[in-house]
């Protein structure tokens, strides 16, 4: 393994974090992460040397490179950020671990749990870190959410219903390519997913699913029901057709939690809970106010922060990858296909 910083980060230092891609995700990444001080981003890269070129004056970064290895070969990276088309996960995770660089990739991290599992084998093999980023686990709003049920103080969760959507119109769009891993599943399913099994703590016992297939193959809508040990059930939608909408509602014996676990809010305003307290029609509800955070740079802080201490980051573990990765590929397979014609 090429020596690196990476493996022994100063810890006074501010990390130098490499992005692969100027798609928007990256865009989104490297312009909330300014001004952070515990880390910057030295270098892009993209397929061509212009694109990069483009992307580092845009943000203010020192090296720009015209293919993925150059970036990896690069002695002021020691984390790279992965915001690559779903089918490159995988691939450019094991070369930038195999490059002794620590790993901060987009969701998903793959769609599929044996490659999940090899990435985060290959991670501890080498000693090094990896993460799959969900930008909204950072907001105020999720970590409150998670404490108040883990607290038990509203009881045990019964059912959660979660949802993520929006138009997307251009039939282009490369979230629609059969050969990217794309589809409504893997782009905006991924959401509700993780935040199913964040509550759940467990991959369910039993999965059904149903699908809408757009015209270049891929699914453009998909609704799912997890069952799980205990009596927790959920039911998860997606889709590429619907009006911007991402909203959760998670029921408890005692109370009921709304939330739109939300990667950021307008200006960053801040972020709701309605929380019901209570099991009857007439109990109270409250709306509490949380502030908003930039949580693409939380996150990464977060990263880095376990990079150099070992702390436990804000994101998903491993474990919760894993199954994340498993139920994406679950219900791809199992989903009955309705008739989406009139989506075509």
């Amino acid at each position: 393994m090429p020596a690196s910083l990476a493996q022994r980060p100063d810890r006074t230092a501010s990390l130098g974090f490499g992005i692969l891609s100027t798609g928007s995700i990256a865009n989104h990444f490297a312009e909330q992460v300014k001004g952070s001080a515990t880390l910057h981003v030295a270098a892009v890269a993209s397929r061509t040397q212009a694109a990069a070129a483009a992307f580092a004056e845009k943000h203010g970064i020192a090296h720009a490179h015209g293919s993925y290895a150059a970036l990896l070969e690069d002695e002021s990276v020691q984390v790279v950020y992965i915001g690559l088309p779903n089918s490159l996960h995988t691939e450019w995770c094991l070369r930038a671990l195999e490059a002794g660089k620590h790993v901060l990739c987009e969701k998903p991290l793959t769609g599929s749990p044996q490659e999940a599992r090899l990435i985060h084998q290959t991670a501890q093999r080498l000693g090094l870190h990896v993460a799959e980023a969900y930008p909204y686990r950072a907001q105020p709003q999720t970590v409150e959410m998670l404490r108040l049920l883990e607290s038990g103080e509203l009881g045990r969760p019964l059912s959660i219903q979660a949802s993520f959507g929006f138009k997307l119109e251009n039939q282009d769009d490369i979230r629609l390519d059969p050969a990217l891993a794309g589809g409504a599943l893997m782009d905006a399913g991924a959401y509700p997913l993780s935040l199913v099994r964040a509550i759940a703590g467990a991959y369910p016992e039993q999965v059904q699913a149903f699908k809408r297939q757009g015209p270049r193959g891929t699914d453009t809508a998909v609704i799912a029901n997890l069952a799980f040990r205990g009596g927790l059930m959920a039911q998860i939608s997606c889709s590429f057709h619907a009006a911007a909408h991402r909203y959760a509602v998670i029921a408890c014996e005692g109370g009921v939690i709304e939330t739109t676990y939300s990667n950021s809010t307008p200006g960053n305003q801040p972020a709701t809970l309605r929380i019901k307290r209570g099991s009857g029609f007439g109990a109270s509800v409250e709306t509490v106010s949380l502030p908003a955070v930039d949580a693409f740079r939380v996150e990464a802080e977060s990263f880095v922060e376990q990079v150099l201490t070992g702390k436990p980051w804000i994101g998903v573990s491993s474990h919760e990858s894993v199954d994340v990765a498993a139920l994406l590929e679950h219900i791809a397979k199992v989903a009955v296909d309705v008739d989406g014609r009139s989506f075509g």
